[in-house]
């Protein structure tokens, strides 16, 4: 049974809370929030604890917190020689306070407060700086996901560079496409089936060899037409911008 205490209260660590509470040789000790109201609907109040000198014994902490907070959190840690670890996928490893033993945690899926997620297939991307941690981390890892890499924070770098496209930026086309459709009186709807066609053809085809649309085609005419249509100079200057990215992908 792997004892672990969550310190933070944002969107990745309640789900890490919820998870963890129903894994089956997982013991969710304590969570260290600085607003414990924030987890009310998640633990009891002897679980939450908004003091640093409270916090209790555990084989790993997992500091869950905004990127710039997890340095100044981890060296408030009152404690040193345990394993506290980071679910960050932008900040190095090496951030941590060294008078721990330091390792990485680093779920990667787009959280929301309420949407429930299927933590079972979301990738878990750990790293440490000793080999035995690594295992302590492999092993809570396999309780909550049947996916886990292990991934330097070099690799971790790019790999949340990467998901910011194909997730941040994805998601900033649809928002673009809904104000569209309603400028003209069109329902959002009618574009899901399509948002979920292009996302599930990925999973079995290469992302290039799945694009499709004018500016794969080099449809000039259609391409101008869209152009005029657009008012908008921003959204303009994104379709000319993202237009000419996909006919230079088909150059190479």
């Amino acid at each position: 049974m792997l004892k672990v205490v969550v310190i933070g209260s944002g969107n990745v660590a309640q789900h890490l809370i919820a998870v963890f509470k129903e894994a089956k040789d997982v013991e969710l000790v304590q969570v260290f929030a600085r607003n414990p109201e924030n987890l009310a609907h998640l633990l009891e109040p002897q679980k939450i604890t908004n003091s640093t000198d409270s916090i209790k014994e555990a084989d790993i902490y997992i500091i869950s917190v905004t990127d710039d907070a997890i340095a100044q959190v981890s060296s408030s840690l009152p404690f040193s020689g345990k394993l506290a670890v980071h679910t960050s996928g932008s900040v190095a490893m090496e951030q941590l306070d060294s008078k721990n033993r330091r390792g990485v945690f680093y779920p990667l899926q787009t959280f929301s407060k309420n949407k429930e997620v299927n933590f079972s297939i979301i990738p878990l991307c750990l790293e440490s700086e000793r080999n035995e941690d690594y295992s302590i981390l492999e092993q809570l890892a396999n309780q909550i996901t049947k996916s886990v890499y292990n991934i330097s924070s070099q690799q971790r770098k790019a790999l949340h560079v990467a998901a910011v496209f194909v997730s941040n930026f994805a998601n900033h086309m649809y928002a673009i496409g809904s104000d569209i459709c309603s400028q003209n009186d069109i329902p959002f709807d009618i574009l899901k089936p399509l948002i979920l066609e292009t996302a599930d053809k990925v999973l079995y085809l290469d992302p290039v060899k799945a694009q499709t649309g004018p500016a794969v085609r080099n449809d000039k005419q259609t391409i101008e037409k869209h152009l005029d249509f657009i008012t908008d100079e921003k959204q303009k200057e994104i379709y000319k911008l993202i237009t000419q990215s996909i006919q230079n992908v088909k150059k190479l």
